[in-house]
């Protein structure tokens, strides 16, 4: 019979062609029956993506319909589609469904129910199905029998490949978010990420705008004796998951939570993290995770032992590991901090070793550097190469925000008043010199600042204001040398600190004005303030 649930979407299929919340073993079993991906020597799933290793933002859309069109961002990273070319890619996906098995998972986007969204993920692959059960929230028995209808339903049709002078699509693969019809489409593309980014992204919109939530890209952990909780924004290379990952901490989430009035929760329930050059002594908990009910994405093996080599970057430098929270020891298996945030931390890789490695923030400087959202990369592998490139991202998730960046940017200044939240800016970059001259501030060095931040010490210590930064810096932290503290006087020459640091205050200025023309005069004017040093 005709399967009432995908007939709801559109989907004519037979029970004899679609597996409903199957276990991971037996999508496993699938997978592989399938030719979709090997075992490793672990157990772990291996699957390659092909062409699509990693996100395409640009294959990106949102449909511009009348109920959301005053409230979408648009612009480069929100992008509009018609409702008619949604529509030709919607029956060009239910038709390529018509004649293939099907896989379904029923999923929750949330732990904390009150806030809460049920996803529901059809896909053609038993290894896209497994990655879904494992990374949403899997609900109870008492609550996949009372599911009914999901909020909202992705349909993942990775071997159907689009035409761009037909669909006006960028290119043969696309991400379609529809808010009007609750559907997202994900086409082309068999990059597991761009689910899990796609789902991120419908709650980004859906939290602040219907449950007064404020949805962060960021990592979270609890002290298990006082509950006081941390959230950890940074963008990629900034050191968010290994400061997270404490031993002496309860780990929350590894990536996306929202900040309700009264706690903050992970809106997954599971991890998707990097391989790339992980040992068992650098990264022991994504080490330990990668086992049978995992799955790698384009992680290189041995095809006659399976043993994985995760230095290996032939198939790309972003090869990743899907598993559920609870492959984590230390993890909260509910997903939900028992309070608000105490602190707030933002980190910043800074490569221009100009910035100071800690420094305190108030609610409109909090404001500004989330809605900036810096950290730096270095330009190049070349030998002699000194000079990094800035990186601002909005929110340190611009690609899944689809509101304004000042709405948010207004929640966490809210939240962070009503809660008494400290808010630090971290630097995990370079100190005594840019990249190639100066070296990275030290582990243990950051991790005592954190546990000073966390504890509260820090804010017992005397602080001095960077005039040009228009940041208060401490001047002595617990077990820190005080010296690193100072940017400036790590450098050799102090004169060529002044004119490189002069010159990322002048970035920060030129990017506030270029690309956050809403951001309010008190928040602008809490940002950095260049000096005119020549």
């Amino acid at each position: 019979m005709i399967i009432e649930e995908l007939s709801h979407y559109g989907i004519a299929h037979t029970d004899d062609m679609t597996w409903i919340d199957c276990s991971p073993a037996v999508l496993i079993e699938k997978a592989v029956d399938r030719g979709e991906g090997t075992l490793t020597s672990t157990g772990a799933l291996a699957v390659t993506t092909g062409q699509y290793t990693g996100r395409s933002p640009h294959d990106r859309f949102v449909v511009d319909t009348e109920d959301v069109h005053d409230r979408i961002a648009w612009g480069e990273v929100n992008v509009p589609m018609s409702e008619d070319d949604y529509a030709r890619i919607k029956a060009e996906v239910i038709a390529h469904f018509s004649e293939r098995r099907l896989f379904v998972v029923h999923g929750i986007a949330g732990a904390d129910r009150r806030y809460s969204r049920k996803f529901c993920v059809i896909t053609e692959l038993a290894s896209q199905a497994l990655f879904a059960h494992q990374m949403l929230v899997r609900p109870t028995e008492e609550e996949l029998a009372n599911y009914g209808l999901a909020d909202f339903v992705v349909m993942a049709a990775p071997r159907l490949k689009l035409d761009p002078a037909i669909h006006h699509t960028n290119s043969e693969a696309a991400v379609v978010i529809n808010f009007k019809e609750r559907v997202v489409l994900v086409v082309g593309t068999q990059y597991s990420g761009e689910i899990k980014k796609a789902i991120f992204s419908v709650m980004n919109y859906l939290l602040p705008v219907e449950d007064n939530v404020l949805p962060m890209h960021c990592s979270c952990n609890m002290n298990p004796v006082s509950h006081g909780t941390t959230v950890f924004f940074g963008l990629s290379g900034t050191g968010k998951t290994t400061l997270s990952a404490a031993e002496n901490r309860k780990l929350i989430g590894d990536d996306e939570h929202g900040w309700a009035d009264d706690a903050v929760f992970n809106i997954e329930g599971g991890c998707y993290a990097k391989t790339i050059n992980i040992t068992a002594e650098t990264e022991p908990q994504i080490w330990n995770a990668i086992r049978f009910g995992s799955i790698c994405e384009n992680v290189v093996f041995d095809p006659k032992t399976r043993v994985a080599d995760y230095f290996d970057t032939s198939l790309t430098e972003n090869g990743r590991v899907a598993y559920p929270v609870e492959f984590i020891d230390n993890a909260v298996l509910k997903g939900k901090a028992k309070r608000i945030p105490d602190v707030v931390i933002f980190l910043t890789a800074d490569a221009f070793g100009v910035l100071p490695p800690i420094s305190k923030l108030d609610k409109d400087a909090a404001m500004y550097h989330f809605m900036t959202g810096f950290t730096s990369k270095v330009a190049g592998t070349e030998r002699g190469i000194k000079e990094p490139q800035p990186t601002f991202s909005s929110l340190f998730g611009e690609p899944f925000m689809p509101l304004d960046p000042m709405v948010y940017g207004e929640m966490l200044g809210e939240k962070i008043e009503s809660g008494g939240t400290r808010v630090y800016l971290i630097n995990t970059g370079w100190t005594g010199g840019s990249y190639g001259v100066g070296s990275r501030i030290k582990l243990r060095y950051t991790r005592k600042m954190v546990e000073a931040a966390q504890s509260g010490v820090i804010d017992d210590c005397d602080f001095v204001h960077d005039e040009r930064f228009n940041l208060d810096v401490p001047t002595s932290c617990p077990d820190v040398p005080s010296e690193l503290l100072d940017a400036r006087s790590t450098w050799a020459n102090p004169e060529e600190y002044d004119r490189v640091a002069e010159s990322l205050a002048q970035m920060f200025v030129d990017n506030a004005e270029k690309r956050l023309t809403t951001m309010s005069p008190e928040v602008r004017a809490a940002g950095p303030r260049p000096l005119g040093v020549a």
